[in-house]
């Protein structure tokens, strides 16, 4: 196998992990199921990795790169709006609430993550901070990740989200998302 391969199947892998990790949990599934998923033996997975709490700080940390990614589109395709109100607008709906595999990595693994180990904890922090300093950036501020007003957003969205996947009713489940949305 080449090098090229290798690193294909390494990013393959870890792309796997940081959807199956979303919609599952970290321990919803094992090697084998990840391994499976992304089309790969369990032998290659320990070419690759020296351990699941590699993979799953890489994967954690994948998934919170493409969380800024998606924040950051979303404020970037509405020029005229405030940026607050672009990212509500594309977080709160029911779309994304059905759709935790792909949807944000807070609302999905934020629970799991202070039980991890160092890296992952420190990803989710890096993650945090980037959203943060987004938010508030967008929105004039200069205190990067300390303003108020992007931690109350943050705070009452990723909430929202995670209480309306929690609900069982589906008219609950929109109260949550309608009322954050609100704000």
């Amino acid at each position: 196998m080449s090098r090229e391969d290798a690193q294909e199947n390494r990013q393959r892998v870890v792309e796997t992990a940081s959807r199956l990790f979303r919609e599952h949990g970290y321990d919803g599934i094992g090697i084998a199921g990840l391994m499976k998923a992304s089309g790969l033996t369990n032998g290659a997975f320990y070419k690759q990795f020296a351990s699941k709490d590699a993979l799953i700080a890489e994967a954690t940390a994948h998934a919170l790169s493409e969380n800024l990614d998606r924040w950051r589109n979303s404020i970037q395709s509405t020029p005229n709006s405030a940026p607050g109100e672009s990212v509500a607008k594309w977080y709160l709906t029911k779309t994304h609430e059905e759709k935790r595999a792909t949807g944000c990595t807070f609302a999905a693994l934020g629970g799991d993550a202070p039980r991890q180990g160092k890296e992952v904890r420190q990803a989710f922090d890096k993650g945090l901070r980037e959203t943060l300093t987004l938010l508030d950036e967008e929105a004039g501020g200069k205190e990067s990740a300390s303003s108020k007003a992007a931690l109350r957003q943050l705070s009452l969205m990723v909430g929202a989200l995670v209480l309306s996947r929690a609900a069982e009713d589906p008219d609950l489940k929109t109260a949550f998302l309608e009322a954050a949305a609100e704000e």
